[in-house]
């Protein structure tokens, strides 16, 4: 692990130190600060010549300045004659804009793709995408990571009789299919539709039975939980005895907290690829750490095994 260096931007320091903890390794020393006139600096604080670097920053709020800060990184550690450079974006930003769904609208999620590449990225590392295709906008190795497993033994603990699972809508239905096969619990989909471009969805119907049964909603990530409490309420009506939910990235943009503050949902279970303030966390949100899984992958990659063996 001598030629291993982790480094970290301003997004989530604290997911940065909890990986070289599992790894046994001290942190990246770096400077990455803003001048006065916005312009953001960066500077490798330690020899990275010929090492295999890896820097962790999900593109979480503010979107923009983590991506610049990302792309400088990239930039310092390449002209630093790095040996190997390998983002690790827990959560990439703009995953959403993955196609064009509208006339004259961009495919941001490829031209942030390409963004990393030429600042100088060898590799990605991941975690559950919006859509799988943006593994395809890269032309460098992506790793994709999922935190399923994670929140799937979490909830299979908790042995709930009568469980069904529930996916939020029909593009995340495969991903719920394999947790709900993991907790040995039948499948039941929501079909909604998006209402423009101002994030809101309104909710259609339920396909399959979740009357009298624990319900168990799975989703990739919650923003505004705008969505999530339209599901929980169809669901209650529908005859679900009580709510859970989980998902990988919560992104909570206002006013995500006080939606499920005061919705019915029972418990929201997520990891931690973006930061959720302690004051953000109440009783019914729990977060799980996704630094092991970060931390074996990057291990993985650095000595050259399968990262795909740790879903098997």
């Amino acid at each position: 692990m001598d030629e291993l260096k982790v480094f970290t931007g301003n997004a989530h320091p604290a997911l940065a130190k909890a990986i070289t903890e599992y790894l046994g390794i001290p942190l990246g020393k770096c400077e990455v600060l803003q001048f006065s006139n916005e312009n953001t600096f960066v500077r490798i604080l330690e020899n990275v010549r010929q090492r295999d670097t890896f820097v962790v920053q999900p593109l979480s709020s503010p979107v923009n300045s983590n991506l610049v800060e990302l792309l400088i990184m990239l930039d310092a550690l390449k002209r630093a004659s790095a040996g190997r450079i390998t983002a690790v974006i827990p959560y990439y930003g703009y995953g959403r804009t993955d196609k064009k769904d509208q006339p004259r609208v961009p495919i941001t999620a490829r031209l942030v793709a390409d963004l990393l590449t030429v600042a100088g990225a060898n590799r990605v590392l991941t975690v559950d995408l919006h859509a799988a295709q943006i593994q395809g906008f890269f032309n460098i190795p992506v790793d994709e990571l999922t935190a399923f497993y994670l929140l799937g033994n979490y909830f299979a603990e908790k042995a709930y009789d009568d469980l069904v699972v529930v996916a939020t809508d029909i593009g995340i239905s495969k991903r719920a299919r394999d947790l709900a096969a993991k907790l040995d619990a039948p499948l039941a989909i929501m079909e909604k539709r998006r209402l423009g471009n101002v994030d809101k969805t309104e909710t259609l119907n339920v396909i399959g039975d979740v009357e009298g049964k624990v319900a168990l909603t799975v989703d990739d990530e919650i923003d505004t939980a705008g969505s999530l409490v339209g599901v929980v309420a169809t669901l209650i009506e529908r005859g679900a005895k009580e709510v859970h939910a989980c998902c990988t990235h919560p992104v909570f943009s206002d006013p995500a907290i006080q939606r499920i503050a005061s919705s019915q949902v029972k418990k929201v279970v997520v990891t931690d690829t973006v930061p959720v303030k302690d004051g953000k966390i109440r009783d019914k949100i729990t977060v799980l750490s996704i630094a092991p899984l970060l931390g074996e992958a990057i291990s993985r990659i650095h000595t050259g095994q399968s990262v795909g063996a740790m879903f098997e």
